[in-house]
């Protein structure tokens, strides 16, 4: 458990030490941050997983798709999201937040209102390409957000209701594909799942366009249109009492900050450990859906409807496991259940020959597995929060490796010819759970056990009072002109 939190009952929201002030700052926040996020990310997670949904309600007979091309077009979202990613390493303290998110939201909704004039695969890969290269940044671009607003104890919860953004997703964009093949199918000469791509992009724009005035940015590049002087002297504050960097400066050049990062154990561990959490994960390969189709006793409408069961649970899961881990028994803790839930129904699926019931319970437990991210990014995030330029570059290449890992994984673990039982990816997904259970506990806990001590001594303690008038003055004297100061390039 976090310091802040040790001694206080799992019912009391703010730690002991925040001020009226404090919670009051922290309700805003809580009000621009966290709505916006699920908001833009359930949005996301319509426009990334639409492709499943269209696959079995059309396109694959309209188009004539066979053997593997299912799981090589989720391969090709994923290479156009790892690709993505790469400018933002940088990015990200150069440019404000609530600038830079929402024009990634406007190009992927392009994309996805394109898909829907379709006419091969190959013009399919070159959309689904795009729509994973504006999708990229987005995520680690919230947990970027994120920490550099709270405090290591406040993560878990606000990264949880984010995270809901995705179950969300996943579940309308099923109940979207299934009105729309009900209503849509042949309206103007257009098949229902082509609508679905349309209704996808309509649903976009207007909230990318929402978020330029709503999003706070960071504490060194804020939108002002909400916050007031002393809301951001209050917020520097309360992040400089909790040792984090809140400057965005970048004192090295490009190659040295680069070479520091290189001879760090954080990048390589953190890296390491977010390749278990993404290797974990089944349900971006459409088992479940799959699966109902195999049955052949449903409707395409019925199979989208019940494929929504599974996001629906989800919503469920993403709530306990994070709150749990703010309020509970810590990030570790947190993890450990997840991931112990998620290993049973994944060596359920592994063995097969179950009752139908068994297989009913494991897939509708899938998203246990994706349940812990935002405690895993927001531990992350808590672990790097001293140097704001290395943990925008860490949390985006922890992202950015741990993805671009499963554009060959999921093809040699989950060939779509070997749908729905996928012996190995089942098998393969069980066992990354594990490991990362224990690399959990043997690894990373220790290492930011001893992060803590090593930066221990530079204030009285994490949950210490805030600092003075003066310091806050100069501390945001320092960070006033929102720029960034480069001596020299790479």
């Amino acid at each position: 458990m976090h310091a802040n939190r040790k001694g206080r009952a799992w019912y009391h929201w703010y730690a002991e030490t925040d001020s009226p002030a404090e919670k009051k700052l922290i309700q805003k926040l809580d009000l621009l941050i966290v709505p916006y996020a699920v908001v833009a990310y359930w949005i996301k997670y319509i426009d990334q997983s639409n492709l499943n949904n269209a696959y079995v309600s059309g396109m694959q007979e309209e188009l004539g798709f066979h053997k593997n091309q299912l799981v090589n077009l989720n391969s090709m979202y994923v290479t156009g999201a790892v690709i993505g990613q790469l400018p933002f390493t940088f990015l990200f303290p150069m440019f404000p937040m609530n600038w830079t998110i929402p024009a990634l939201e406007a190009g992927w909704g392009l994309f996805t209102l394109l898909q829907y004039r379709t006419e091969s695969f190959a013009e399919i890969m070159a959309y689904r390409f795009f729509v994973g290269l504006f999708e990229a940044a987005f995520f680690p671009g919230v947990h970027y957000v994120l920490g550099a607003w709270y405090r290591g104890d406040e993560l878990g919860r606000r990264g949880g209701v984010f995270y809901i953004g995705q179950m969300l997703g996943t579940l309308t964009a099923g109940m979207v594909q299934s009105g729309a093949s009900k209503n849509l199918d042949g309206v103007r000469g257009l098949s229902g799942w082509r609508w679905n791509f349309i209704i996808n992009s309509l649903m976009t724009i207007p909230v990318a366009i929402a978020g330029v005035f709503i999003w706070p940015g960071t504490p060194a590049r804020p939108n002002k249109l909400f916050l007031t002087d002393e809301d951001l002297d209050l917020a520097v504050a309360r992040l400089k009492a909790n040792k984090a960097d809140i400057t965005e400066a970048l004192p090295l050049t490009r190659a040295q900050l680069l070479k520091k990062i290189a001879t760090d154990w954080k990048v390589y561990v953190l890296t390491f450990w977010d390749i278990l959490f993404w290797n974990a994960g089944s349900n971006s390969y459409g088992g479940y859906l799959l699966w109902l189709k195999s049955l052949k006793r449903f409707s395409t409408p019925k199979v989208t409807q019940l494929g929504t069961t599974a996001p629906a649970l989800g919503i469920f899961f993403v709530l306990f496991v994070n709150f749990s881990s703010d309020l509970l028994w810590g990030p570790a803790g947190a993890i450990a259940f997840a991931h112990a839930w998620h290993f049973t129904a994944m060596t359920i699926l592994a063995v097969w020959n179950v009752p139908e019931a068994a297989k009913w319970f494991a897939f509708n437990s899938s998203y246990t597995q994706v349940a812990m991210s935002s405690v895993l990014y927001g531990w992350a995030n808590d672990i790097l929060r001293h140097n704001s330029t290395e943990r925008s570059i860490i949390i985006v290449v922890m992202n950015l490796i741990s993805q671009s890992t499963t554009a060959w994984t999921g093809i040699l673990a989950f060939p779509t010819v070997e749908a729905p039982r996928f012996l190995k990816g089942y098998t393969f997904c069980a066992t990354n759970s594990f490991l990362l259970v224990l690399f959990t506990y043997l690894i990373i806990r220790p290492l930011a056990r001893r992060e803590e001590r090593k930066y221990a001594g530079v204030q009285e303690d994490v949950g210490g009072p805030i600092e003075s008038e003066a310091d806050v003055e100069s501390s945001r004297k320092g960070s006033k002109d929102r720029t960034i100061t480069v001596q020299g390039t790479a």
